[in-house]
C-alpha cells in the first residue's frame, strides 16, 4: 500500500509540476462546460487548472496551513495564468517550425514509465488522472517543443561576461561563505523517549559493552555496522557534512568539540545513546571564486533567460486574444 501510495504522489508531482497540460477534449464530456480560458482558439479547462493546482495545494498543506477559499482563488488565478503562458509558448513555436522526434517523446515515457514497477501501476496511476498515455506523450511534446524554442530564441543568445560573473560575486560574498562543518560517524543505541529508568538502563549497558570494544581497538565502522540502531549504521554511521543547528544540541556540542580521529565518550539526547567520532573538520571558509565561476556563470544566464522569456510572454499576451472566464464567474457572484 506504501509503495502505491507513493507512486500516486509522484505521478502528482508530476503532473502539478507543469509537465503535462492535458488537451481540453481529454476526459471531458463537454468542455465547454468548464472552460476557464481560451488562448487563441484553445481551450483550457477546469481539469486542467485543478491539476495545474495540485503542486500549490499540497505544499501549502504540508506546511500545516490551511487554505481559506481567498487563498485557493488565488492558487487558481495563478494556475490559469502559468496555463496561459505555457499555450502562448507552444504556439509560438509551432508558428517557428519547432519540430519534436517521436523517438524523443519515447524516450521520456520510458523514463516515466521506469518510476513504476509495472505497466499496469502506470496505467491505474494515469486512470485516476483521468489521463492516458497518449495524452501524456502528447504533452510530452508540447513541453518539448516549448523547451527548444525557448533554447533557440533566447538560450542560444544569451551571454553573460566574465565581468559580469566577478561584479556579482564581489557584490554577494555572503552566498558564497562557508560555515564551520563537521564530518562524523556515530554508533546509537537507542531509547524509547516514555520508556522507564529499567529501559534506560538496559539500553546504557549496550553502549558501555560497545564503547568498550573501542577502547580495545576495534573498528568504529564495524561496529557501527554491527550495532547501531540508526539507518545510517549501513554506512558504517557515517553522517556526513554537517554545521552548526543541523543535530540535536548535545549531539551537535561533542562533534564539534572533538578534532579529526577522536571518539567522544557516551553523549545521551532524546533519540538515546551515541558515541560519535569525528572523521573530518571544514573550518569557516569563503568558496573561491574559480570554484564557482562556471556554476555562477550557468545561473546567471538563467536568470536572465527567465527574465526575457516574461517580458516576451507578456508581449504575446498583449497581441493575443485571450478569454479569461473566471473573472465572469466572480463578477456574477459579487
Amino acid at each position: 500500500m506504501q509503495v502505491k501510495s507513493n507512486i500516486w504522489l509522484w505521478l502528482l508531482l508530476f503532473l502539478a509540476g507543469g509537465v503535462v497540460h492535458v488537451p481540453a477534449w481529454a476526459g471531458e464530456k463537454n468542455p465547454s462546460q468548464d472552460k476557464l480560458a481560451v488562448v487563441n482558439g484553445s481551450v483550457i479547462t477546469q481539469a486542467e487548472v485543478e491539476r495545474e493546482m495540485a503542486g500549490a495545494q499540497r505544499r501549502l498543506s504540508s506546511m500545516g496551513k490551511p487554505l481559506d477559499g481567498s487563498q485557493l482563488l488565488a492558487i487558481k488565478k495563478e494556475a490559469i495564468e502559468r496555463l496561459i503562458e505555457r499555450e502562448l509558448l507552444y504556439q509560438e513555436s509551432q508558428k517557428k517550425g519547432i519540430k519534436v522526434d517521436e523517438t524523443a517523446v519515447k524516450e521520456q515515457l520510458e523514463t516515466l514509465k521506469k518510476r513504476f514497477p509495472a505497466e499496469a501501476e502506470f496505467k491505474n496511476a494515469l486512470s485516476k488522472m483521468n489521463l492516458s498515455e497518449a495524452d501524456v506523450k502528447s504533452e510530452f511534446m508540447r513541453g518539448m517543443a516549448i523547451q527548444r524554442f525557448i533554447d533557440k530564441e533566447f538560450v542560444q543568445k544569451v551571454t553573460v561576461s566574465d565581468k559580469g560573473i566577478k561584479a556579482y560575486y564581489d557584490s554577494n560574498l555572503d552566498f558564497f561563505k562557508q560555515p564551520e562543518q563537521v564530518r562524523a560517524s556515530h554508533i546509537l543505541v537507542s531509547v524509547d523517549p516514555k520508556g522507564d529508568a529499567s529501559q534506560k538502563a538496559e539500553a546504557r549497558k549496550k553502549i558501555e559493552k560497545i564503547q568498550q570494544k573501542l577502547h580495545k581497538g576495534e573498528d568504529f565502522s564495524a561496529l557501527a555496522k554491527e550495532f547501531s540502531q540508526c539507518p545510517s549504521s549501513a554506512k558504517g554511521g557515517d553522517l556526513g557534512y554537517f554545521k552548526r543547528g543541523q543535530m540535536v544540541k548535545p549531539f551537535e556540542e561533542a562533534a564539534f568539540a572533538l578534532k579529526p580521529g577522536e571518539a567522544s565518550d557516551i553523549v545521551e539526547t532524546r533519540f538515546g545513546y551515541h558515541l560519535i567520532k569525528v572523521v573530518d573538520k571544514k573550518p569557516k571558509s569563503t568558496i573561491a571564486y574559480e570554484d564557482v565561476k562556471d556554476k555562477l556563470g550557468q545561473y546567471l544566464k538563467q536568470e536572465e533567460v527567465k527574465k526575457e522569456v516574461s517580458l516576451y510572454v507578456e508581449e504575446l499576451k498583449q497581441k493575443a486574444k485571450i478569454e479569461r472566464f473566471l473573472i465572469d464567474v466572480l463578477s456574477s457572484l459579487r
